[in-house]
């Protein structure tokens, strides 16, 4: 598997995670600890699914130049 297929599959699978993490975090039986605890997580994969984006946007305006 190429690595783009690899970063576009991580990608997708951060997106993912965080979109589950705040259906959670939209439970009204959720607790307050709890609820810092998956808030956190979800940035989390956030931030991480930012830098897979950024590299690519790299990749993608390096190929571009040459």
């Amino acid at each position: 598997m190429s690595g783009e297929v690899q970063e576009k599959l991580a990608f997708e699978e951060k997106i993912l995670k965080a979109k589950e993490l705040l259906e959670k975090l939209n439970n009204p039986e959720i607790t307050l600890q709890n609820s810092i605890e998956v808030y956190k997580s979800g940035i989390k994969e956030l931030e991480e699914a930012q830098k897979l984006l950024d590299e690519a946007k790299l990749i993608f305006t390096t190929k571009e130049k040459n």
